[in-house]
């Protein structure tokens, strides 16, 4: 990603800043498990979160951005008061949140020197890329560089999902912020939410020729209200009524006795969760085993399952997997939280121009808007440049 933000830096500020870019990611498989203490798999993308930082010596925080004219502007002493009286909102809550965050997680913010940010992003908002774990990312670098904290990766995404969770309010599980910091080139993240156990999976789509084609339907959604809140309550009540602490605990030889003592909608959230977490498992093994053109059958039951149990698509999103699986799609699914975004299908490469072609004609012949499509590829995570 080309970007004009360290020359513009320079000249606003007067002073060379560091750089650090963070990816967004794609979830190939494991959606709605994180916060279930399940697996996923995610993957960091070719779209990246630029962030130009440097110190100040006045304890200010003051950040700044290519997609708002606002410039925010807030003393470290007050980030902990903000934070607690829920004074941090919009796009702005994303990195004051990670100071914040970082506080909480050991850095002393009344030693430490205050921030220009400036940030810039190429990551789709509101797609399901997790535009906003590439923000947290990148910024909980950046301030741990500058601010000498020594802070791991594995911490760092705890960071960034603390921050989403308790400064901007969306219930987020933890793995947008792992694929964004801890991803590698054509590998995908295979993340354990309960134990924050992680292991890098080799996809072979290169080798396979295959590309990650994702149709952003543009429909928007947030998740720090509605329907993503409304999920995340009733798995936390049938974990309740099974006496289990997570449904991570729950295998799929129980769902029989779950279907006795859970109601109809309770229990088809918790069969989502439970079989996406078999799932995953099945793709990390087929993935080492037969590689990657034999993950679509589990692909394709992933998307009926959020849409007809977990009832998180919508009808843009579905016209996207159908018209990818009717025109050479290996497998395609709903991917990030649903209500919108975007669907992703694993499509030979030289099936790619086919395959926007169609997906734009049944748009439009459904009366829906107008789609992106682009494709990505399995990238490394968040680095500073050099």
């Amino acid at each position: 990603m080309v970007s004009p933000i360290p020359d513009f830096f320079q000249q606003r500020y007067g002073y060379a800043p560091l750089l650090v870019r963070a990816p967004g990611r794609v979830n190939l498989i494991g959606e709605h498990t994180d916060y279930n203490g399940g697996f996923v798999l995610p993957f960091a993308i070719d779209r990246r979160t630029l962030v130009a930082l440097g110190a100040r010596d006045d304890g200010m925080l003051r950040v700044a951005s290519t997609f708002s004219d606002e410039v925010i502007e807030l003393p470290l002493a007050e980030l902990a008061a903000a934070q607690a009286s829920g004074a941090l909102r919009g796009w702005a809550a994303y990195p004051l949140g990670v100071a914040w965050a970082l506080g909480v997680f050991g850095a002393d913010l009344a030693a430490v020197p205050g921030a220009d940010i400036l940030i810039d992003s190429n990551v789709p908002v509101g797609a399901g890329l997790s535009s906003s774990a590439a923000i947290e990312s990148a910024v909980a670098m950046a301030l741990t560089d500058i601010w000498q904290l020594g802070f791991s990766r594995e911490t760092l995404a705890r960071v960034g999902q603390r921050a989403e969770n308790d400064a901007v309010g969306a219930p987020t599980g933890i793995m947008d912020q792992s694929a964004s910091l801890l991803g590698q080139a054509d590998s995908a993240v295979f993340l354990d939410c309960r134990s924050l156990e992680s292991q890098v999976v080799q996809l072979g789509f290169d080798a396979a020729g295959l590309a990650v084609l994702v149709m952003d339907t543009g429909v928007t959604h947030e998740h720090s209200t509605g329907g993503y809140g409304e999920r995340r309550a009733s798995c936390e009540a049938g974990a309740a009524a099974l006496g289990v602490e997570s449904l991570r605990e729950i295998g799929i030889d129980e769902l029989d006795r779950a279907g006795r003592i859970l109601d109809d909608v309770t229990y088809r959230r918790v069969r989502h969760v439970v079989t996406e977490n078999q799932r995953v498992l099945d793709t990390v093994a087929l993935l080492e085993t037969d590689g990657p053109t034999a993950i679509g059958a589990l692909l394709d039951a992933s998307h009926r399952s959020l849409r007809d149990d977990f009832e998180v698509s919508v009808p843009e999103l579905d016209l996207a997997v159908e018209t990818a699986l009717e025109n050479g799609a290996i497998g395609a699914r709903m991917t990030g939280g649903g209500f919108g975004g975007a669907a992703i299908a694993l499509v030979p490469i030289d099936g790619v121009s086919r395959l926007q072609v169609a997906v734009d004609g049944a748009f439009a012949e459904h009366g829906f808007g107008v789609p992106e499509t682009f494709t990505v590829r399995p990238s490394e995570g968040a680095k500073r440049e050099p």
